[in-house]
Order: C-alpha cells, then structure tokens, then sequence
C-alpha cells in the first residue's frame, strides 16, 4: 500500500477503542523482531506536562549530540509528529512499510490490534532502523496497561497526576495515580514532578513494591530562559534535567540551558501572533497553568475566547477558570466523534458567567476573532487546536486520533 492507503488502515482501527493491555502490543513487537530490545526508553507518564516534559529531554539530548527519538500523541496537524528522529517527522515510505508489515503479522488475529498499538510499535520499529541513542517515549493515556508499557526503560518519569480520563484510569487521584505509576519497574529509577499527597503515597508505595528508588523534584529550573511560556514549565524542565540524570545521562548545564532555551513545542501557550495564543488544556489543572500564563503574559487585559472540547471532560469546571480571563466566548464544535455538541456547551458558558457566548464553526470563528482588536485564546482539546494549526497552515484539517 502507499501511504495515504496506509493511514487511511490505520486511522480505520480506530473503531476498536481504547483496549488496555498489552498483549497485542507484544505480539507485534515480535513479529518486527522485537526491537525494543535495541533501544534505550526514557518512560514518561502523568495527566499533564508530559508532551512538554517529553520535548524538553529530546531537546536537551540533542544539544548534547546525540541521536534521539520522540514519541508523542496525539498529533496537531500530521500523524508523522507523533514519531520523530533528531526532531525530523517518520518519512511516508517508511510509515507505509512499518504498517504494511504490521498490518500483515496482524492479518486473522481475533483480537485485532487497535490504532494506538500499532503506531507504538511502528515507532519502536522506526527507531531500531534509525539506530537511535534514546528514545524519550510518551504515555498514551495510562500507564499500566497502557501499550507503550512493553518495554524497560532507563528511567520512569511521571509527570504531575490530575483527574482525567476517568471513564479508563478510575474515578479517585488514588486509583488514576495507580494507573500512572505502572511503569514503574524493579531497578529502575523513578523520577517525579511535586505530587499531591494521595498521588504521592501511590507512587511511593509502587517503587517500595517494585522495588526501586524514586526521586521527588523540588524546586523548579532556574538556570536561564525556556522556550515555553509559564512558571509551570520550569517545573517540567526540573523534572526533565532530573530524568537525565536518574539515567544516568551525564549533560553539561550549558548543554541545559541550550537544549530547554531552544525548544519548541506546538499548542503549549503558542502565541502563533502576538494577540493569537492557541493552548491544548483539556482539563481542570492544565487550564489552571493556562490561566496563570495568561497572567503573566497579558496581565489583566481579558481574552476573546474560541472553545471547544470533548465529551468526556469537565467543562463545566473549565469554563469556570476560562471565565477568569475572558469575558466573551465563542462555541465550537471540537473536532471528531467525541466532540461536546455548541448547543451544551452554551448552558454551561452562560453558567460560568461570560458577558457574551456565540456559536459559530472554526473557521468562522477565527475570521472573527481575529479581525477585532485584542487577544485571542483558542483552548479546550489539543484537537481544536490541531483544526486551528491546519487552518492557519493552510493545511488540510487533520485527521482525529484515538489518543
């Protein structure tokens, strides 16, 4: 098959859900010839700041010469971000070879395998051909049962631990802090970012049992600029040069400060134009960070707001802290079968207090935005934000993922 026939196979197994486990993920880890084994994984799970924790290790691996790789979920605009080597996207060819070869070791299975296992092991497939030094590899969702829990890493990284996703990971912190804190594996390190203390007492008690030692970050990175926006992130990057480290990965701290100055990473308060910012949060603590950066940014000057998000999410809730920052909001439809109807959205907005909510589609409501004075912030699902991203590129609207 070509690529776009490939992708089109793969975006189709997405009608198989979000199975936990990781049996199928093993058995196409051997019928690739099992090339985890060639690769050293630096593991990261959490509800929020992974993909940037993530980004920040990647970046600072490189400023320090060595051959890297990079798997995130979900992508913004192309699937090929999901799956990167020293920061350059999978090539087509070698998406549809990978896939070609999955999809035929797959072929009969009764338990067919789903999109997210599949663009796991064709990342651990792609890697092993690259011959990378490090690959920095990102949780789907989970982290116990979670595909990308096939291999042993060098270092297990759990970023902080929020409430999400609890029709899969449970409905306490205890119970989704347990989920996380599955990859936490015998001998090998853990690092964490500051926990709450029903967190904390989870992943303590996962490296006792384990056993292994695990690490607490206390103070944020203050070495010199990062080249994201908000306090938050010089937690994530304290976190990141600690992982470094727990793995025994020895970088100078001018390689520090090079790597995290010169990052990127798109949807993390992006200010694509000056009065343009487009942030992913998606749930109540990320929408808190946004809402503090927002502060530091704009000070007090109120944000237009286009918003959409998921069914699944308390928007309710994020609406609320949204409502802090900005006084009018328009609704809309975010991207993909999981998208939270405008006309539900516009009782809980109304709700929150905005002096102006309106309805529109994407990209309308941006040729409104931004045709008036004052900031614009696009926030509520990494989907919208990719849609937004594709619009602005002028780039076909991305395809939704399961993850």
């Amino acid at each position: 098959m070509n690529y776009r026939d490939t992708l089109a196979w793969l975006f189709g197994r997405q009608t198989f859900g979000i199975k936990p486990g990781l049996e199928n993920t093993q058995r196409l880890l051997a019928a690739c010839g099992q090339p985890q084994e060639k690769l050293r994984f630096l593991h990261v799970a959490g509800t929020n700041g992974k993909g940037s924790t993530c980004v920040m290790m990647d970046s600072i691996l490189r400023a320090a010469g060595h051959r890297t790789a990079l798997y995130t979920s979900p992508h913004l605009v192309d699937f090929r971000e999901r799956i990167r080597v020293d920061g350059k996207m999978i090539p087509k060819s070698s998406v549809a070879e990978g896939l070609g070869l999955l999809r035929d070791a797959s072929d009969g299975w009764e338990q067919l395998p789903t999109f997210f296992e599949l663009a796991t092991v064709l990342a651990a497939w792609w890697f092993a051909k690259e011959a990378t030094e490090f690959v920095v590899w990102e949780t789907g969702m989970g982290g116990r049962m979670d595909a990308t829990n096939a291999v042993t890493p060098e270092v297990s990284v759990i970023t902080p631990i929020g409430m999400d996703h609890q029709m899969w990971l449970g409905k306490t912190l205890k119970e989704i802090a347990g989920e996380k804190a599955g990859i936490i594996k015998a001998g090998v390190p853990a690092v964490s970012a500051p926990q709450g203390a029903d967190a904390a007492d989870v992943l303590v008690a996962r490296a006792a049992a384990a056993p292994t030692m695990i690490t607490f970050v206390e103070r944020p990175w203050t070495d010199g600029s990062i080249g994201l926006a908000g306090s938050h992130q010089r937690w994530n990057a304290a976190l990141a040069c600690e992982a470094l480290r727990a793995a025994g990965i020895v970088v100078k701290k001018t390689t520090e400060q090079e790597g995290l100055r010169n990052l990127v990473w798109p949807a993390r308060f992006q200010r694509v134009e000056p009065d343009l910012v487009i942030d992913g949060a998606h749930n109540p603590e990320a929408v808190a960070a946004l809402v503090a950066t927002w502060r530091e940014v704009f000070g007090g000057t109120k944000a237009r707001l286009i918003f959409g998000a998921l069914r699944d999410k308390d928007a309710a809730l994020i609406l609320r802290l949204l409502g802090s920052v900005a006084d009018e909001v328009v609704l809309v439809p975010a991207p993909g079968p999981r998208g939270a109807p405008t006309a539900e959205l516009r009782l809980l907005a109304e709700a929150a207090g905005f002096r102006t909510v309106t309805e529109a589609e994407v990209p309308a409501a941006l040729i409104s935005a931004r045709s008036r004075n004052g900031p614009v912030l696009v926030a509520g699902s990494l989907f919208l934000a990719g849609e937004v991203l594709a619009l602005l590129e002028g780039a076909a609207k991305p395809l939704s993922s399961a993850q």
